[in-house]
């Protein structure tokens, strides 16, 4: 599955990778309850989720020790591993483990996320939405499948039934090698490369970046704007 494929060493001192903002923020219900009930909030949050289970035992293909603790931002890390999709698997990732997916440039990782958030609405046949994602930066060294060579590669098809399947087998000839992950051609954002971590500990240094909001008004062109920097944590005006 490998043969023929480079294999690149590189430090990568920034990717940007995006995530909802709702996922930076405390549970809701931890401002409606008292003292006395945080416990069993934190009984229930950890029954039903994927990454407190993993880490408490391990969920899917995910082990407990595979994943990473006491470092910044250790929890997103975790969440990317241990939360995948089923119904619809990425294309370096299966049903039953994650990858962190991020782009060398935030004009890649945006026309990643608006593209598919774009598919979503459109199975709806609403284009009403405004959501808001923040930058998570992380630096990564190591050895890395480098598709930038192989654009023909099946696993880059933009055809999911054809870029999936084929990209999964790809993940998983490379985690069986102790690649890092694999860099690649961004499918969406024509001149922009990707890169998929297959390992949480190959996710180093998470900071959080700038805040995007995009919005979809009534079609599937939705406008992107930056609503809050990471210097000052101020609105863009």
């Amino acid at each position: 599955m490998l043969e023929g494929l480079t294999i690149t060493r590189v430090a990568l001192s920034r990717t940007i990778r995006l995530v909802t903002t709702a996922r930076l923020r405390e549970s809701v219900l931890l401002g409606l309850v008292g003292a006395e009930d945080l416990e069993a909030l934190a009984e229930i949050e950890g029954a039903t989720s994927n990454r407190l289970v993993a880490q408490s035992r391990g969920a899917g293909e995910v082990q407990s020790y595979e994943l990473v603790y006491g470092v910044p931002h250790a929890n997103f890390i975790n969440a990317a591993f241990s939360y995948a999709k089923p119904r619809e698997p990425n294309r370096f990732n299966g049903a039953d483990r994650g990858a962190w997916y991020a782009g060398f440039e935030v004009e890649t990782s945006l026309a990643e996320v608006k593209f598919h958030l774009t598919e979503m609405l459109a199975a709806t046949g609403v284009f009403e939405a405004v959501v808001d994602y923040a930058e998570l930066h992380a630096s990564f060294a190591g050895e890395f499948v480098d598709l930038r060579q192989h654009i023909d590669h099946s696993a880059l098809d933009p055809n999911k039934a054809i870029g999936c399947p084929a990209g999964n087998a790809l993940a998983d000839a490379a985690r069986a090698k102790g690649l890092n992950g694999i860099i690649y051609p961004s499918v969406r954002h024509p001149g922009g490369t990707c890169i998929a971590a297959l390992f949480p500990h190959a996710v180093q240094s998470v900071a959080q970046g700038d805040v995007y909001r995009m919005s979809w008004r009534g079609t599937s062109d939705a406008e992107v704007e930056k609503v809050s920097t990471a210097k000052t944590g101020e609105e863009s005006t």
